[in-house]
């Protein structure tokens, strides 16, 4: 008896250590798994599960008038590939004017204008941030006349508008399609500036139309509404852009008028000195430039990229 009872104490000892054994094994592991967890959760934390949008911007534009269609086709485009980005309720209006508006204190985020001189004036008085400015299209000055009139096909000449042949539409002196037409018709007398300059060395503003010519010319506050005179039959012709043609109607081109006779007609672009989504605009401004796609808007209007 004293035997078996020896070896069944040694039996319940080995047993009792082995199941000490597996228990310290499984809290251990237990452990280890829970520590394995928890860092697994911190870095899932950690992680984003989703990206986050970017944020919304709505850009205000200030444009020339004649930018009209491309403008609002260029502006489609760009919310399409850039869906955090919109438009606001662009302004176009004569570059001048739009100049007018800035000095009012009327809020923009970009300003394009059809003439050099305006931006010239819009730098000057620190409406925009000149780091940013850049030549973006060109055009082209036209003669036209309302399609199907007596006088499509016709190559209608300075000289014979000059004689007073034609009644005729031009913009003010607000409109740099007026400015242009201007100095163009100071090359034939019919336009005098007050320091005799003529050509592309004139201004087109400040000047005296002939007596023979002036009470023929109807002007208009816009491009687009000087291309409108004629294509009604209010005027025989009207001096606008090639672009005018395209987006407006119902006029046809009798001739173009020679480019020595005038300042090239480009169009600066810039971002403004007040505008809060300044990197935004820029960014609008270079794609305008860049974009193969949009660059078929500007040509399918009648603008030309600047080189």
């Amino acid at each position: 008896m004293g035997k078996s009872k020896a070896l069944f104490a040694g039996l319940c000892a080995v047993a009792l250590v082995g199941t000490m054994g597996l228990a310290g094994c499984t809290q251990d592991n237990g452990s280890q798994n829970s520590s394995q967890g928890a860092n697994s959760e911190q870095q899932n934390t950690a992680e984003p599960t989703a990206s986050e949008p970017a944020e919304e911007v709505v850009l205000q534009i200030f444009a020339a008038n004649s930018l009209t269609k491309a403008m609002a086709d260029a502006q489609a485009l760009y919310t399409e590939q850039h869906p955090n980005v919109k438009f606001g309720d662009t302004q176009y209006e004569g570059s001048g004017t739009l100049n007018e508006m800035l000095e009012a204190g009327q809020y923009a985020d970009i300003l394009i204008t059809a003439s050099k001189g305006t931006m010239d004036t819009a730098e000057e008085n620190g409406y925009v941030d000149a780091a940013t400015r850049q030549t973006m299209f060109t055009n082209q000055l036209v003669i036209v006349t309302k399609a199907g009139g007596p006088l499509v096909g016709q190559d209608i000449t300075l000289e014979q508008i000059a004689a007073g042949d034609y009644t005729l539409s031009v913009g003010d002196e607000n409109v740099p399609a007026g400015n242009y037409a201007a100095q163009s018709l100071s090359t034939v007398g019919a336009y005098t500036e007050p320091d005799g300059a003529t050509g592309a060395d004139a201004t087109g503003k400040g000047g005296e139309w002939s007596a023979s010519l002036l009470p023929k010319i109807t002007f208009g506050a816009k491009v687009g509404d000087v291309c409108k005179y004629a294509e009604t039959g209010d005027v025989d012709i009207a001096l606008v852009y090639t672009s005018d043609v395209y987006r407006m109607g119902g006029v046809e081109i009798c001739s173009i008028v020679p480019d020595d006779t005038h300042k090239a007609i480009v169009y600066p672009g810039a971002v403004t000195a007040q505008s809060e989504n300044a990197q935004a605009a820029a960014d609008f401004l270079e794609w305008c430039m860049t974009d193969d796609d949009c660059a078929k808007i500007w040509q399918e209007w009648g603008f030309d990229i600047a080189a």
